[in-house]
């Protein structure tokens, strides 16, 4: 790709919303108009010949409000977010203030953002508005040659946008002088920091000409950018419509989140999209490999989904890119750096495939949609652990977040014969039907008209892929449904002691960690109901030996459970678990000492403890006999007698009575 983008179809109207275009008028009074928004601002004419030929009639009101700051010569700490016209709000004063008379262009202006996609679009926003001055910008990013770089910063540029860790390579190798920088910009301060730029930002304005124009956009103000206003910035003045009108954009957006286990996200999202039938949808994954194998797993659903992470290069991001706006791709998965800065004016529907870690963050992606007055939708899927986190965002965003449950079989069959039926009716109104007559004849002369129909209804059904086969996704919406044990009637002192379970409603889980890994129970109980959304009081009795550990669930949900806690990490270890099935010898004692356990067999089981008062927590995992589980009360450990004081290896001193 070129150093400058001038492609017309990627206009930056859309990107920045700077201003409704023009609507056609054959007298052109229209355009007068629109040059007098701006005019009233003080801008020089040949920016607004330019914002005319652009079609663009009035600032947003972050431009109206910051721009006669910006060229009163004031430093400015800007909230705004994706989408509000912040890049026309610090560009248009840059270019006013520059000197482009004779001699060799020097950068005045440094502009830096998070992101290679965010500097390309800047730069190209820039270069429309500046075409009549002539003015000479170029982006510098990773992902590029460098030479090219050199070449263009070699021959003069007016105006620099970069990100900090290109920025930092060319000052070190001398070809980018900043003797003469007059105005520094940080765009995007936010995401810049949370990327890990912060010492790369510090040392580039350490580096700067004292005497200097500081401004500092960010969609949110956390403390960090706070210090850093203070220390670089002098007396600025502080602009906050933008959340104004972040809000009012956000209320465009209809938010909405599912809640599905992780071994069920890839086919609830399949469905989900199927029902909503996006024009373009963004998908956010928190890693690469998490975005390599969604792409790969839409596409098999019948999507056309391209991937973007940080592992491609500048071409390939860039075909990508181009297969998006034009529509020959519907799915673009990504990784929250890859995205960032990205603006695609066909994209209807924005996911979180995994709810943000932040919640800023979430305020960034569903910021893709929404923008200009178009309506948008937001789309989480939540895993059961994940709800805390989806109140957070609440509290940040001021809004509700509908919690809606998957769409069931029933469902999406509903909605594909609905697709089947928009296409008959489609095809119905097509002037190219008389070219079947013939067929239809041949078939009359065997068949009846009604026969006929619904064979082709067939058809076309099954074309669509409407008949594939597709199993039903648990629903933990509503907790509540799931049945609960009766614990009026329990046996063993009055700690509350979980009862023997029945035989028939347990199975058991093999998992590849024990106590040489430091595995407790506690370890083993918080894994199990965080991955599964199972409750505490369903996941027992555990057995934990030197290398593993068994633990006992409901038996409807053992498969959803191995699939859950294959992804799992379990006191920093990634664990291999399966279904136990093995039955290990009873006459082989266990390391240290025990007998060996078997699920299958008869009497009394022994069982792990739990708190009473229907808490989801367990309260106490018994008396501490050694590091694996014990317990020195009824309800005992997996070794000794049932009820009866716990073994323990010989040779190993007999520890204290405190509960892990």
């Amino acid at each position: 790709m070129n150093d400058i983008e001038t492609d017309a179809d990627h206009d930056d109207e859309e990107a920045e919303a700077i201003g409704s275009a023009v609507a056609n008028d054959e007298n052109g009074e229209e355009e007068e108009v629109a040059g007098s928004g701006f005019a009233d601002l003080g801008l020089r004419p040949e920016l607004l010949q330019a914002l005319t030929e652009l079609g663009y009639e009035e600032p947003t009101p972050i431009q109206r409000e910051t721009i006669p700051q910006l060229l009163a010569g004031h430093d400015l700490v800007g909230q705004a977010a994706t989408g509000t016209g912040k890049t026309a709000a610090f560009a248009l004063p840059i270019l006013h203030s520059l000197d482009v008379s004779g001699g060799r262009a020097r950068p005045a202006a440094l502009i830096l953002v998070p992101t290679r996609e965010l500097a390309m679009q800047v730069s190209e926003a820039i270069f429309k508005y500046g075409r009549t001055l002539h003015v000479k910008v170029v982006p510098i990013y990773g992902g590029q040659p460098i030479f090219r770089q050199l070449q263009a910063l070699d021959r003069g540029v007016h105006v620099v946008v970069g990100t900090p860790g290109r920025v930092i390579d060319h000052i070190g190798r001398g070809s980018l002088p900043l003797d003469s920088v007059r105005v520094v910009v940080l765009d995007e301060a936010d995401e810049m920091l949370d990327m890990g730029f912060a010492d790369d930002i510090e040392s580039i304005l350490d580096s700067l000409p004292e005497e200097r124009q500081t401004l500092l956009f960010s969609a949110t103000m956390p403390p960090r950018i706070n210090g850093i206003s203070k220390r670089y910035l002098k007396d600025p003045v502080r602009i906050q419509v933008g959340v104004k009108e972040s809000s009012a954009a956000r209320a465009l957006i209809t938010q909405k989140a599912y809640i599905v286990q992780r071994a069920h996200k890839s086919a609830a999202l399949g469905r989900i999209l199927d029902i909503e039938s996006p024009t373009a949808a963004l998908v956010f994954c928190r890693t690469r490999t998490e975005v390599d194998i969604l792409t790969e797993t839409m596409n098999g659903r019948g999507y056309r989904a391209e991937a973007l992470h940080g592992g491609m290069d500048q071409p390939q991001r860039d075909r990508v890119m181009g297969r998006l706006r034009d529509g020959t791709a519907e799915l673009l998965i990504a990784t929250d750096v890859a995205a960032r800065g990205l603006d695609v004016d066909t994209l209807t529907h924005v996911v979180n495939y995994d709810v943000p870690s932040a919640a800023e963050s979430y305020v960034h992606r569903i910021g893709r949609v929404g923008r200009a007055g178009r309506q948008g939708v937001a789309i989480t899927l939540a895993e059961p652990r994940e709800r805390r986190q989806l109140s957070n965002i609440e509290r940040l965003t001021k809004q509700q977040i509908a919690i809606e449950q998957v769409p069931s079989i029933a469902d999406l069959r509903a909605k594909q014969v609905e697709l089947t039926v928009t296409a008959v009716r489609e095809a119905l109104g097509s002037e190219d039907l008389d070219e079947y007559d013939e067929v239809l004849e041949v078939l009359l002369a065997g068949h009846e008209v009604r026969e006929i129909a619904m064979a082709a209804l067939k058809l076309v059904h099954e074309a669509s892929g409407a008949t594939a086969e597709e199993p039903e996704i648990p629903d933990f919406n509503e907790r509540s449904d799931r049945p609960r044990r009766d614990y009026n009637d329990r046996d063993g002192d009055r700690r509350g002691q979980r009862p023997p379970v029945g035989g028939g409603d347990t199975a058991f889980i093999h998992l590849a960690v024990g106590r040489k890994g430091g595995i407790r129970p506690a370890d083993l109980v918080g894994a199990i109901a965080n991955e599964s959304g199972l409750s505490g009081r369903d996941i027992g009795p555990i057995r934990i030996t030197e290398h593993s550990s068994v633990v006992g669930v409901p038996t409807a949900s053992v498969d959803s459970v191995i699939a859950a806690m294959r992804n799992a990490v379990v006191r920093g270890q990634q664990v291999a678990v399966r279904r136990y099935s093995e039955e290990p010898r009873s006459d082989r004692p266990d390391r240290g000492g025990r007998t060996s356990w078997r699920p299958e067999a008869g009497g009394e089981r022994p069982r792990q403890g739990f708190g009473g008062g229907g808490s989801d927590r367990p309260r106490s995992y018994g008396d501490k006999p050694s590091r694996g589980y014990g317990g020195g009360k009824p309800g005992g450990n997996f070794g000794g007698k049932p009820g009866g004081k716990p073994s323990r290896p010989s040779g190993r001193p007999k520890q204290g009575g405190k509960g892990h």
